[in-house]
């Protein structure tokens, strides 16, 4: 089963993505920013991150950054509410393996990882938000 980890600082996002992964077969935890979700990689293992771009502290393009040194591997998928070319292109280039605009739909969310890991999503998932 994909577990993943969303990054995103506003809660009704965080909460929404859990509750939409896991009723659709994906294990799904979330954190409130960059820092909290370094930690959590710290302890915890994950298949794919959905992180936001726009963060206070430290964005989701520095995230992917710090991400990328210590965990050159992970697949991240960033998501924003302000599309624009030039945060797209700085997230592919930093390996992100795709972008989603918000709101972000459910038959995107689940092609994209469905295509990164080739299968489908399994039954029954589980949660934890925080």
């Amino acid at each position: 089963m994909v577990k993943i980890l969303i990054v995103d600082d506003e809660e009704n996002t965080r909460i929404g993505l859990v509750k939409l992964l896991c009723r659709n077969g994906y294990r799904a935890e979330a954190v409130a920013n960059g820092f909290e979700a370094l930690n959590y990689l710290d302890k915890k293992n994950v298949d794919l991150i959905i992180s936001d771009i726009n963060m206070p502290e430290m964005n989701g393009l520095v995230f992917l950054r710090e991400l990328n040194q210590s965990y050159p591997e992970m697949k991240v998928i960033m998501i924003t509410a302000y599309g624009q070319v030039g945060s797209y292109l700085k997230a592919i280039n930093l390996g992100a393996v795709d972008y989603l605009n918000k709101p972000v739909k459910l038959s995107d969310l689940k092609s994209v990882i469905e295509n990164k890991f080739n299968q489908a999503a399994p039954l029954g998932g589980s949660a934890s938000v925080s």
